[in-house]
């Protein structure tokens, strides 16, 4: 019997999710905010949700490949947000989809298109449903009849493997695990690895323009698609499988980031990789944030391209069982199928050691050596979306958001962020923690990707976080940043995005918008206001 999914949070319902871990975490915030008790809100039931009937019918001929169940429409409400798992753990669905769509060819999804448009009817493209910026959730104007989730689980083929190329044709829908399963049989890989990975999907990816697990390098879906095929109310877009092309304005790369308002992806050429066969890793410390920013900076412009290059700050890396609180930790990491990478790893600890970097010598084995704290994290960083569930559960408001910037800009962006962030978590909640890590190194700037903790007043969290998200997304406009580096735009980000982008740009988007989607029913809201497709 297949694993249920949460219709209200991360993942599946029975994940074992490490008592251990959750308790240490627990001590940690008990300890650093002065926490005497937590809330204890009980998960939502199914059978207890009272969503509004579906507000048109469907044809007779879209009547198969449409559900009205309670389960589909609650489980397809939101993405996986703070926003959203808090709302679904109150039982929130106010604004469920009337029906969820799962089509199983191109033909079905140009019916669901022609019939919306024609209905005035939103339809929304769903993978995973893991977004967290408000990507999937319906829109509540009164200018559409309703809302149709369009969810692509049934396009999850490998169609064709082009090993000479190194390149894989693969349908949109395919989760990340039965895309490296299959992959994996040919010798080869996709190399990315969103912390979504699970419960994401490769179209879901390209339209939010992903950032994977690895640092540098390859770390955005964008180096990885080859062509895309998308299914739009005003026909289908193919482009073509090449390795690269001047002819004028990329068409994929158009498609990269539209997150669904252009049309529907249902297939991709990949670039994938040949499996790594060479490994290193290892974890030096600092004692200070600044030495560690540097020494990613230098490795950054070495040329080096490590796999994981990864800065913690203390209490961070203190409550991912790494460090001891006091030490900001560099994660660094090398993977090879060609060659061995103990010299790159030796010149990337010259680096650090040049800096006051310190670290421990680990003891070599038949298979080489392993890094435990390195695997601390990395299973920490997967079990982090069920964690935050169970903090939220806890009366807890737990969430990122994340950016870049330049490294000129880095110091004074840094203490500008964090001290908006500070001061609003103070005004709002009485206090609470910000903690910072280095997600991508770029030789001309890092993505900072910053962790917000505080407790919440009871049936008031939700409120509490938009404000001090607010302050925190001004902050990053206000000192160069991006609103995004790879969470996407959703509607959560649309009003700051808006402040990144030119108005020349903004009415090219509008344009392109009404080429692929004349109606203007594909995700409302998202990218652009509901109002400027008017």
């Amino acid at each position: 019997m297949a694993r249920q999914r949460k219709f209200w949070g991360w993942g599946y319902e029975d994940f074992p999710l490490s008592s251990g871990m959750l308790e240490n975490y627990t001590d940690m915030l008990k300890f650093s905010l002065g926490i005497k008790e937590f809330e204890d809100i009980p998960e939502p039931q199914i059978e207890n949700l009272n969503l509004k009937e579906p507000r048109f019918s469907i044809p007779s001929e879209l009547a198969s490949i449409c559900s009205a169940e309670v389960f589909d429409r609650a489980s397809h409400t939101y993405g996986k947000s703070f926003r959203d798992v808090w709302r679904g753990l109150m039982g929130r669905f106010d604004h469920s989809p009337d029906y969820v769509a799962f089509p199983k060819t191109e033909t079905e999804i140009l019916a669901l298109m022609r019939f919306c448009s024609a209905e005035n009817i939103s339809l929304i493209p769903f993978g995973g449903g893991s977004s967290v910026v408000g990507g999937v959730e319906p829109s509540k104007s009164e200018k559409y009849k309703g809302t149709i989730s369009l969810d692509m689980r049934h396009f999850d083929q490998i169609l064709e493997v082009d090993k000479a190329s190194r390149s894989v044709r693969v349908q949109a829908g395919i989760f990340g695990p039965a895309l490296e399963q299959g992959l994996k049989a040919h010798g080869l890989s996709l190399r990315h690895y969103p912390q979504s990975f699970e419960f994401s999907t490769v179209g879901g990816w390209i339209v939010t323009r992903s950032g994977g697990h690895f640092a540098t390098l390859y770390t955005h879906i964008d180096e990885f698609v080859q062509s895309v095929r998308m299914v739009s109310p005003s026909g289908i877009m193919q482009t073509r499988k090449l390795p690269g092309s001047g002819a004028g304005p990329s068409e994929e790369r158009l498609l990269c980031g539209s997150e669904g308002i252009f049309g529907v992806i249902t297939e991709a050429w990949l670039r994938v990789q040949d499996m790594p066969t060479y490994k290193e890793a290892q974890t030096v410390s600092f004692d200070s944030f600044e030495k560690g920013v540097e020494a990613c900076r230098q490795i950054a412009q070495s040329g080096l391209n490590p796999s994981n290059a990864r800065l913690v700050s203390p209490l961070e890396a203190l409550s991912n069982g790494l460090g001891k609180g006091t030490d900001t930790v560099l994660i660094l990491g090398f993977e090879s199928h060609d060659h061995e990478l103990g010299k790159w790893m030796e010149r990337a600890l010259e680096i650090c050691k040049a800096l006051g970097g310190y670290w421990k010598v680990k003891e070599k084995r038949a298979e080489g050596p392993r890094d435990k704290a390195a695997d601390a994290w990395k299973k920490s960083f997967l079990q982090a979306p069920y964690m935050r569930d169970e903090l939220i559960k806890m009366g807890m408001i737990v969430e990122t958001f994340e950016t870049a910037i330049t490294w000129d800009q880095f110091d004074a962006f840094h203490k500008g962020v964090e001290s908006a962030t500070q001061a609003a978590l103070k005004e709002h909640c009485g206090g609470g923690i910000v903690t910072v890590r280095f997600t991508h190194l770029y030789p001309d700037g890092p993505a900072p990707y910053y962790t917000v903790i505080a407790k919440g007043e009871k049936g008031r969290q939700l409120e509490q976080w938009d404000l001090v998200k607010k302050a925190a997304s001004d902050a990053i406009i206000k000192y160069g940043g991006t609103i995004t580096h790879h969470h996407a735009v959703g509607k959560d980000h649309q009003p700051f995005y808006e402040k990144q982008h030119s108005s020349a740009f903004k009415t090219v988007l509008k344009n392109i918008k009404k080429g692929f989607d004349p109606a203007g029913i594909l995700n409302p809201g998202v990218l652009l206001k509901e109002e400027d497709l008017d």
